[in-house]
């Protein structure tokens, strides 16, 4: 890093300091998509392509963006996302931050597929954190996971929609993150040994480094190929809106349906009762 860029203080500082820290396996997952990745590119281009109208003398002495979601209080309209695997990239990821949307006063999202499980962000954040789930095939694995996050606090559900099918993500497979046999085992342990501030924050101090919502169905929770083919055995491809009507049936929270684009759909999941 050089010398003239110690702080981050942009999306793109800390983006450079992950480059430099993490192994180019968990960098890349993070950073890349699907196939050639045209999605993600144009995605990118949109939002840049986007422009605030600028208003000049208006009263901004006590401006405050304070607001409502989905009858939670929250400090501005901002809430953190799911992100999967995120304490691989720093130690215990997700509770580092649930701590920091709790402390902003906005609400957390927990990832299915988290480093952290569920009672170890309730200890984080409390009671009011959200959670984002997955269809599964195994449809006693959802009751059971919906009924611990009610036990820890979970009272708004972040249901994803948009993949139904695991997009292709070419760089996993390039840089040995998934398959790849004893060339790709290489290829990671070169990585890891080659970014020593990852192994002492996150590999060492950071442990378990498992799934902590799925552990109990995946054989090796360390392996990353066992990880992804409970991900192909379980995402459910027969995945309708009945199954959002069914869902809506045992969830007595809030409901949000993620992964919505088309204005059909938006109509659909208010007709299946989704909040």
């Amino acid at each position: 890093m050089s010398i003239f860029h110690v702080v981050p203080v942009s999306a793109e500082d800390y983006r450079r300091s992950a480059c430099l820290k993490l192994p180019r396996f968990l960098f890349d997952y993070l950073e890349g998509g699907a196939n050639a990745e045209k999605t993600l590119h144009a995605n990118e281009a949109d939002f840049n392509n986007l422009h605030l109208t600028q208003r000049v003398l208006r009263n901004v002495d006590n401006i405050s963006t304070a607001t409502d979601f989905l009858g939670q209080p929250a400090t501005m309209p901002v809430a953190l996302a799911p992100v999967g695997m995120a304490g691989m990239y720093a130690r215990r990821g997700e509770a580092q931050a649930a701590k920091a949307a709790k402390k902003l006063g906005i609400p957390y999202t927990l990832s299915t597929v988290s480093i952290c499980p569920l009672e170890e962000i309730q200890q984080a954040y409390g009671d009011g954190f959200w959670f984002q789930l997955y269809m599964l095939r195994d449809r006693d694995f959802v009751q059971e996971l919906l009924q611990r996050a009610w036990n820890n606090g979970v009272r708004t559900l972040a249901f994803t929609v948009d993949l139904p099918v695991p997009g292709l993500r070419l760089r996993d497979f390039r840089n040995g993150m998934l398959g790849g046999g004893l060339p790709g085992k290489i290829s990671q342990l070169a990585q890891i040994i080659t970014s020593p501030l990852w192994v002492a924050d996150v590999a060492i101090k950071g442990k378990p480094l498992n799934f902590g919502n799925i552990a109990s169905k995946v054989k090796d929770t360390k392996d990353l190929n066992a990880y992804k083919a409970f991900i192909d055995g379980q995402f459910d491809t027969t995945c309708t809106w009945q199954d959002i009507k069914w869902l809506r049936t045992i969830w007595k929270g809030k409901l949000i349906i993620k992964g919505v684009l088309e204005v059909d759909d938006a109509l659909a999941a208010i007709d299946c009762g989704a909040d």
